[in-house]
Parts: C-alpha cells; sequence; structure tokens
C-alpha cells in the first residue's frame, strides 16, 4: 500500500481573500461611506491581484445584483471594481473585467455597452483580441459585448482590418442579423471626429456640441410669400428621427419634437425662418420679434456630432446609450431627417444625408429649457420641396 499523503492546509492567503470578501459583502448596506472598500480594491490591484476585483465585484452582484432596488452601496463599488478593471491597461485586467461582467449580470444590455465603451477607451486593440478569441476562460465574452466593442473600438478610429482576430468576428455570417451589422466598420465622412467620453477610476469627460454654431444668422424678418406646405409626418418617420433623443425623454427631464413636410414650391435659406415659425411646432410657439427665431447653416458632419452626442452620452440625468448604440441611433435620426430609406445600405443613406442642407436653430420660447441641452436641426432635401424639423430639450 502506499503511504498516506497529508492533504495540504488551504493557503492563509486565498482564505484571507475568501474572508475579506465575505466581510465586505455583508457590511456593505449598513456603511455610510464606500470610501474603504475602493481603497481595499486599489490596493489589491497595486499588489497584483487583479483576480481580488473581479472576486469582490462577483460577489457583491451574486448578494445585491438582482434585487429591484438595489441598495446605492453596490452600484457605487460595482461601478468602482468595474472600472479599476478596464482602465487600468493590460491583458490580465481584460480578462478579469470579462469575468466580472459575465458573471455579474450577463443579460443586462446596458451594463454590456458600458463595458465595451470603458474597454476601449482604456485598453490597447491588441489586448483586447483576447475577447473575439476567448484565449482563456476568464475571456468568455457575449456576442452582445463583441458586437459593441467593435463599434466603439471604430469610433476611437482603430483599423479593424488591421486586427485579425477582430475582424474575423466582425465579417462572420453568423452576427450579420444584428442591429449594429449595419453600421460600417470605418468611420464614413459624416463622423468627422466622435464627441468620445474619456474615462477615470473617478469620473468621465465628454464633450457637450449642443447650441448654435458660430457665424451668420437669418433672423425672422418680414412676412414673405411662403409656399404652400404639406405635412408628411408619420409615426414612423417620428420614431426614426428621434431616435438618438428617445433616451432622453425616457430616462430624464427632455422632449422632443419631429416633423416632415412637403412644400408646392422650393424654398430657400432666406424664407427658411418664417416657413419654420408658419409650421405650428410646439416648439417655436410664440416665436415673433420678443421671441427670436434664429438659424444658422451647418454641415451634415455637425448635425451627426450632436445626434450622437445626445444618444451616446444622455442628457441631464442619464447615461445614453453609449457608444455603439448611440452611432446607430445618431444614423437613423439623419437617415430619417433626409429622407432615406432606413433599410437601405449605409453608403445610399450617407449620400442622402450629404445631398440635404442642414441647418441648426434656436429659439427663445418656453418650450426650449435653456440650460445645456437644446437642440435644434433643419434638413432641407435636395430640390428644397421637402424639409424635415427635429428638436430636443432637458434640464436638470
Amino acid at each position: 500500500m502506499g503511504k498516506d499523503v497529508p492533504l495540504r492546509p488551504a493557503l492563509p492567503y486565498a482564505h484571507g481573500v475568501s474572508d475579506r470578501i465575505q466581510k465586505i459583502v455583508m457590511r456593505l448596506p449598513d456603511l455610510k461611506s464606500v470610501t474603504e472598500v475602493w481603497d481595499t480594491a486599489e490596493r489589491r490591484l497595486d499588489q497584483g491581484d487583479v483576480a481580488f476585483v473581479a472576486d469582490l465585484g462577483i460577489a457583491l452582484a451574486s448578494r445585491y445584483g438582482s434585487s429591484a432596488a438595489q441598495v446605492w452601496q453596490y452600484r457605487s463599488v460595482f461601478d468602482r471594481l468595474l472600472r479599476l478593471l478596464t482602465t487600468a491597461s493590460g491583458q490580465e485586467h481584460v480578462e478579469q473585467a470579462l469575468r466580472l461582467v459575465s458573471a455579474a449580470s450577463p443579460g443586462n444590455r446596458k451594463l454590456l455597452r458600458y463595458a465595451a465603451s470603458l474597454l476601449a477607451d482604456g485598453q490597447t486593440p491588441k489586448d483586447l483580441a483576447i475577447t473575439f478569441t476567448g484565449g482563456s476562460s476568464h475571456a468568455a465574452a457575449s456576442d452582445e459585448l463583441r458586437a459593441c466593442l467593435v463599434h466603439e473600438l471604430v469610433l476611437r478610429d482603430v483599423t479593424i482590418a488591421e486586427l485579425p482576430a477582430i475582424e474575423a468576428w466582425a465579417t462572420s455570417p453568423h452576427w450579420q442579423h444584428h442591429p449594429l451589422a449595419w453600421l460600417p466598420l470605418e468611420l464614413s465622412v459624416i463622423e468627422d471626429a466622435p464627441p468620445l467620453p474619456s474615462y477615470s477610476v473617478g469620473g468621465a469627460s465628454y464633450a457637450m456640441p449642443y447650441g448654435p454654431q458660430d457665424g451668420p444668422d437669418v433672423a425672422l424678418g418680414s412676412v414673405t410669400p411662403l409656399p404652400k406646405v404639406t405635412e408628411a409626418t408619420t409615426e414612423k418617420f417620428r420614431e426614426a428621427a428621434t431616435a438618438a433623443l428617445v433616451n432622453w425623454a425616457e430616462e430624464s427631464n427632455g422632449r422632443n419634437e419631429a416633423g416632415t413636410y412637403q412644400l408646392a414650391e422650393p424654398v430657400g435659406a432666406a424664407s427658411l425662418p418664417g416657413l419654420l415659425a408658419a409650421l405650428r411646432l410646439e416648439c417655436l410657439s410664440g416665436v415673433g420679434p420678443r421671441r427670436r427665431l434664429a438659424l444658422s447653416a451647418c454641415r451634415p458632419e455637425h448635425a451627426w456630432r450632436i445626434l450622437f452626442a445626445a444618444a451616446s452620452t444622455g442628457g441631464a440625468y442619464n447615461n445614453g446609450v453609449y457608444g455603439a448604440y448611440g452611432r446607430l441611433a445618431a444614423w437613423r435620426s439623419l437617415a430619417a431627417l433626409s429622407g432615406a430609406f432606413l433599410t437601405a445600405p449605409v453608403g445610399e443613406v450617407e449620400r442622402n444625408i450629404q445631398e440635404c442642407d442642414w441647418y441648426n436653430f434656436e429659439a427663445a420660447t418656453k418650450w426650449f429649457e435653456g440650460v445645456a441641452w437644446d437642440i435644434g436641426l433643419v434638413s432641407v432635401a435636395a430640390g428644397a420641396r421637402r424639409i424635415a424639423v427635429l428638436a430636443a430639450t432637458d434640464t436638470d
């Protein structure tokens, strides 16, 4: 018979990790401040114990993540842990971030979109390739996360064709029915300088490109003969045109208005303010000598940038739908405003957008909150016999 070999006792370090995590999990709802938990996780990360950060997040999600009313301490700590993993560069950090997201809430699409945005901002494309190859058991990622990550990288001007693992997944037929598959794998001409967030462990910063462009305005002047107008707004148009702005209304204090109109005769730029004032839009109710309406020409790139920012980073009280779906929403809104078919290929939609004349407008009416989140866009189709209007406002 072989000699009995005594069992090796559990390593104190491993036992200590488990015990420490359990104590944090049980005490969390009673904490008045979570700074100590943040500091503990950051110290362990600095010591090279990347797995501890993911383990803690998974344990907290298991205990509190499925609650209908999540305690604020959980939301704060989980976000901090995810940011610690995604903002510290390196493949191990990517693996543990993927492990955390996959285990914590695999069906939470908002979390997946957020994680993709964080990863694309904080990690190199080379380190992110493991997301698409599954090089370790820790690197499992859902197709939804991968789809979002592809377009978060595109928005950061990463050349997907130079990344074999990512390109192989992005061009494979199995996900071509996904909504994001409609988008091109490189930035188009109108997607110039996307206003993207910059993340840190403690927060994020991003541009808010709302309001009128610099340049001459065309103010509301004397009454001139206007062409006969027929409203052609449908619910389908309204839904598509406001795609980039719906998050303001659903998750913040926002409201929006959209309409499209056929004109019996072409309209010139000088007549546009008067025509807009005559459309009986709620956002322009009361415009006149004391409540001015001003219009300035803008490029389609500017219109896309405004709509992308509104969709991806949200309004006064929300965070939007992040980059990948923000990109899709901006395209949907511009396509509708330009009169393009929403089922057309992206190249055809882009040509239609570029053939339109675009204008920014502002109005000193009660409808616009006048805080920081005001949008007014007008498109005039080629031939100047169709116009579309989109307005939105939000407040804190």
